[in-house]
Parts: structure tokens; sequence; C-alpha cells
């Protein structure tokens, strides 16, 4: 059974705001998987609907088999969740806000310690409040009360923002650990090269609705290579060779793009006086902003400039339980982020 799937899921702010619309995805068992767009293509707003924070306008999702509208106290006992822009109780030291978001999810916290080893919390950072934190901690913080009560799913909103580049090493090799565990991680993000490193399968969000959903080596394969050859005589023949195009020669450098299986050009250039040769590898950000361009028709200027800015956010007021008779979080912040429309979610 699938951990996340999603079937046709809206979500509009009255008639004229599409926040979300016609979303399809299954994000397996074990598997981390990438929900990329750039700001503002509704990929927090996907988050909300599928913890129960908002209500879709249209379509059905189900989390850990559980319907994301009847059944949203179970999922959010049951998830981790790291939110985007985390905010936290400042007036608390850093034990004591575990504790309390540990006690909103109702289980206890086994991987606690290892956690905040790998992350460098010392027991003087924990008993420090929490207002006190840089940017860093607090988000350092926010993975550990989110994976701290060992979740079988983990949603992550942006997850290494504010990371040096030490922990982020240690958050990837978390994840890795976590997939070797069979757990499942659902990463929202607009950095592409976190992705491509962690992400086992990608789902593109473009205005609310899904581009395309693929394995990471698939998405790559998309991607046209950079090619530079330095020459010491004439250039080879290059018309006619699968997978090659744009090829041009200026002061003994010839430069081409290649797309596909790289032999038959090897095989073309074998005898060719080359001085030096430079084949750049396949990532994920040149993929992403080759499928906006030729697969919309868009070039990259034009889609920035076309996406639309995100809804406004407002905090509710946290409940004391996962299982309160209030709508509950039981997530990093202990309060809900509500997209604020005064008609869509009465």
């Amino acid at each position: 059974m699938s951990v996340i799937v999603t079937e046709g899921l809206g979500k509009r702010y009255g008639r004229s705001v599409v926040a979300v619309e016609d979303l399809t995805i299954d994000v397996r068992p074990g598997e981390i998987f990438g929900f990329l767009g750039p700001n503002g293509a509704g990929k927090s707003t996907t988050i909300r609907l599928l913890l129960g924070f908002l209500h879709p306008t249209a379509g059905q999702a189900t989390v850990l088999g559980l319907d994301t509208e009847r059944e949203s106290v179970e999922i959010r006992s049951r998830v981790g969740y790291l939110p985007g822009g985390i905010a936290l109780y400042d007036s608390m030291n850093g034990d004591d806000l575990l504790d309390y978001l540990a006690n909103l999810y109702g289980r206890p916290a086994p991987s606690r310690a290892d956690l905040l080893d790998r992350f460098e919390f010392s027991e003087r950072d924990l008993r420090r409040p929490v207002r006190d934190y840089s940017r860093g901690m607090r988000q350092k913080i926010g993975i550990v009360q989110a994976l701290q009560h060992d979740p079988e799913l983990a949603i992550l909103d942006e997850p290494t923002e504010g990371l040096d580049p030490l922990m982020q090493r240690a958050f990837y090799t978390v994840l890795d650990d976590l997939r070797a565990r069979g757990r499942t991680i659902f990463i929202s993000s607009h950095v592409l090269s976190e992705v491509e490193r962690v992400c086992d399968r990608v789902a593109i969000i473009r205005r609310g609705r899904l581009a395309t959903l693929e394995d990471v080596g698939a998405l790559l394969a998309r991607r046209k290579r950079h090619v530079e050859m330095r020459l010491a005589g004439p250039p080879p023949a290059l018309d006619g060779i699968p997978g090659v195009s744009g090829a041009s020669v200026k002061d003994g450098l010839l430069t081409c793009q290649l797309e596909g299986d790289v032999r038959p050009f090897l095989q073309g250039i074998a005898n060719a006086p080359i001085t030096d040769l430079t084949i750049e590898p396949a990532h994920l950000e040149e993929a992403f902003l080759e499928f906006y361009a030729d697969e919309l028709g868009l070039s990259a200027s034009r889609d920035r400039a076309s996406e639309p800015a995100p809804a406004a956010t407002a905090p509710d007021v946290a409940a004391s339980s996962a299982h309160a008779a209030r709508e509950p979080v039981g997530v990093a912040s202990g309060r809900a982020d509500r997209e604020i429309d005064p008609e869509a979610d009465r």
C-alpha cells in the first residue's frame, strides 16, 4: 500500500485563486520522495492538505491509509512534520520544547539522543532558551522534533534551510539511515542539488498542477550535457550523430550539447585531434530548468515572472494534545499555519 496517495486533489480560494489543482501522486513505502517547484507553486499547500490543516475543494488524499479529512488527528500522531519557516516557543529551553512537542505526538522519543548527538546539540545548548538560538540551531531542533519519535512517515518542508554544510551532511546521513530502516520521507524543496542527492523519485509541481513524476535517474536523462573540446586540427564531423546538437567551433574550441547515450558521440570523435575534452555530468537543476522550458514552452525568466505569490498565512493557537477535541497539530511549531481565506474553509 502506498504511504501517500492523492487523487485529483485540489484547493481553490474563491473562484480565481488556484493553489493546487488535479494533483495525483503516490509515495511508496521506504522511499525518499522529492516534491519540487518554485516558490508559490503549491508545495506547502499540498502538505497542509495531507496533514488535514486545510480542507480540499476537490479530490481526496490518504496518508498511511487514513483519510486526510476524517482521520487527520491520527495521521498527525503517526507522521513527523517539519514546517517551512518553523516557529518555536521562545520562552522554552530546548529540552522542554522537545518534551512538549513529543507529548503532542503522543509517542515516546526513542531517537532523540542519537539525533541530538548527530546535530551537535550539547546539554548546555538544550538548557538555553530558544530565543537565543541561531537560525541554524532552530532548524536543527525542528528536524529533531520531527524525527525523535521515529515516525513511519516524515514530511519535511525545506529541511536544510539555514543549515551549514557540515549539518547538511549530517542531515543526509540521517536520511540514509531512515531509508535503510524502511521509513518513508517526503521532502518539499526548491534546492535541486539536495533533492538529487537524497531522493529516489521526484514530482515537479507548477502553478499547483503536477508537471511530471519520475525517477531521479530518468529525469537526469532528460538533461543535455554541455561538451567542450579543444582541438589541435580540423574538427570532427558531428552531423548525424545521435544526441548531438548546437555544435559550433571558434578558435579551436568546439562546443555542443549532448543528450542520451554518449557512446555514439565518443565513437564519432575517436580519431579527432583532441587535446582536451570536458563532458559535464548531468545535474537535476539543469534537467528541471530544461523541463520547464522544453515541456511547457516557457523560458526560465518568464516562468519565474509568471509564478503567483504564495497565499497569506497566519498561525492558529496550539492544541494541548494530539488528541484534543479542537483541531490539533502535533507538529514542530506546536501550531497550525493556515492559509487564510474568508470563504474557502468554512
